[in-house]
């Protein structure tokens, strides 16, 4: 065989084998996701490393400030055959604010916003859920921040479930909810030019208890 011959057919030769190749990655693939209703029941708890909150605020209307709270624990009661069975509480340590400027979390935890020394948590306890789509549901619930309690509607949407690190059970969810700083006697110095209000974005990922 000549060079030019041999060329030729190491190269059909790397074609065919990425063909190969990728044939079986398409037959590997995973399985279809978890329809909402067959998600397993029963008990789960937030994997901590992966749940956090995270809060937006109008910066005098040039730009959206964005920051975390990463300590955040909770439970969740699952039954997805009848969603409004369910519960979910989570504990929020205030302490746990950032947003990557030392300053302004020494600000945010002074007694002008949060007051971490007096109020070291925030706490939410579902009241009601309900259903709104195949993937989503409203979860009414008490929030209590700041040593108020109110009520507010978290959005939540229903994002996989199945086996995760670990090869653990876990399912995962977004949420989004609006709260007034007023309605929990929140008023920094700024409250007029941050909007007075704060957009909360959830993510968490829970894990079945057994």
């Amino acid at each position: 065989m000549n060079r030019f011959a041999g060329t030729l057919f190491a190269s059909f030769a790397l074609t065919f084998a990425a063909g190969a190749a990728y044939a079986q990655t398409v037959a590997a693939a995973p399985p279809a996701p978890v329809a909402p209703a067959d998600v397993k029941a029963g008990a789960y708890t937030l994997d901590a490393s992966h749940g956090k909150v995270t809060w937006s605020v109008s910066h005098v209307g040039f730009s959206t400030y964005i920051g975390q709270f990463t300590g955040v624990t909770a439970k969740l009661t699952l039954d997805p055959k009848t969603p409004s069975a369910s519960t979910l509480e989570a504990t929020v340590d205030t302490t746990t604010v950032g947003t990557l400027n030392a300053a302004l979390d020494t600000h945010l935890k002074s007694a002008d916003f949060l007051d971490v020394a007096k109020f070291p948590t925030a706490t939410f306890k579902s009241t009601s859920i309900t259903s709104t789509g195949e993937r989503t549901a409203d979860i009414a619930g008490d929030l209590t921040l700041h040593g108020v309690t109110k009520p507010v509607v978290i959005k939540a949407t229903f994002n996989k479930a199945g086996p995760g690190p670990g090869g653990k059970y876990r399912v995962g969810f977004d949420g989004e909810t609006v709260i007034k700083f007023a309605d929990f006697a929140i008023s920094p110095k700024m409250g007029a030019m941050l909007g007075g209000e704060t957009k909360l974005d959830i993510e968490g990922e829970f894990v079945a208890a057994q």
